[in-house]
């Protein structure tokens, strides 16, 4: 059958709460994907596993009573299965982590260390992309894992968020406007801009001038943080950013100046993004833990760290 375990685990959620939208809600996904894993089931099985009617609701048919117990039966034995290649982990493991490009070179290092000291030696793949190329990346299994913003394409995977990233301006040393506390979007509208070229990076950025009717004049752009960084030392304009070096290998070097904007601008959450849910293998639970962390002990000024207690609204839906 050409039905994967997770689609057996949505349909089998339904029989279990009793609707679509009551199994949503408790998977944390959208009721499309659930509808869309019921009629590839169905497909596949060649009958009906659900009745659907408005006056009863949803009701599990014979045979798809027969389909949800073989099921539970298979879901059980992957998770017997997870267990115990947890517990016979060798020493040496390997995971592949998909990151928004800039991140590699601003704080992925650092926290890989960090991971690597928890669970000693880990032969580690980093694959470094746009959010789109790392969500197809996420649903065909090339990654076990993606640290990413919630912009752009939504996740279909359980979501860790981590911090909001307000938007700040990074200006040349010696720039007029590199003493002020902070700058609204109305100050920098008669300087170049240099532009951060990644796909839906520029839609956002060129947004927060569109709320106040600005169109910048593009002096530079480039899909590389460290060579925007560079043009802006090199006084070709001012940049637009939400990501900080956080960790002191990747620190400015003193060309640059980095000033808040006092407009309140909508600001992307930090995220990670896993295909495993609760039942996270023990070394990507702690590569969770250890990016969580990570952003905790960074400056509050710049990070809007998410609570605990905030952990639930914002699950990728």
């Amino acid at each position: 059958m050409s039905i994967s375990l997770r689609q057996i685990a949505y349909v089998c959620a339904v029989a279990d709460c009793g609707s679509i939208q009551a199994a949503s809600r408790r998977l944390r996904i959208s009721a499309s994907s659930i509808l869309a894993a019921i009629e590839s089931a169905e497909f596949s099985l060649g009958a009906r596993i659900f009745d659907r009617r408005r006056s009863s609701g949803i009701k599990t048919t014979p045979g798809g009573e027969r389909f949800v117990a073989a099921g539970r039966s298979l879901l059980a034995a992957e998770t017997d299965f997870q267990r115990k290649i947890g517990v016979l982990q060798s020493q040496t493991q390997s995971i592949r982590i998909g990151c928004f490009e800039p991140f590699g070179a601003l704080f992925m290092t650092e926290g890989i260390v960090r991971f690597r000291d928890i669970v000693g030696r880990t032969d580690v793949s980093l694959f470094e992309g746009d959010q789109t190329q790392l969500a197809d990346w996420l649903d065909r299994g090339i990654v076990d894992i993606v640290i990413s913003y919630d912009i752009g394409p939504k996740f279909n995977a359980h979501i860790t968020p981590i911090c909001r990233v307000p938007a700040h301006v990074m200006l040349p040393t010696g720039h007029p406007l590199a003493e002020a506390e902070s700058l609204s979007i109305d100050d920098l509208a008669t300087y170049p801009l240099v532009l951060l070229d990644l796909p839906l990076t520029v839609s956002y950025l060129l947004s927060l001038y569109d709320l106040h009717g600005i169109k910048p004049t593009v002096g530079f752009r480039s899909r590389s943080y460290e060579t925007v960084r560079s043009a802006v030392s090199a006084g070709f304009g001012l940049a637009i950013l939400n990501m900080r070096p956080i960790t002191r290998s990747n620190m400015d070097n003193g060309s640059v100046i980095r000033v808040p904007l006092s407009d309140p601008l909508p600001a992307p959450t930090l995220q990670i993004a896993d295909l495993y849910g609760p039942m996270k293998p023990v070394h990507i639970k702690a590569l969770v833990d250890v990016f969580v962390s990570l952003f905790r002990d960074s400056d509050p000024a710049h990070f809007a760290v998410v609570t605990p207690e905030r952990r639930h609204l914002i699950f990728d839906v």
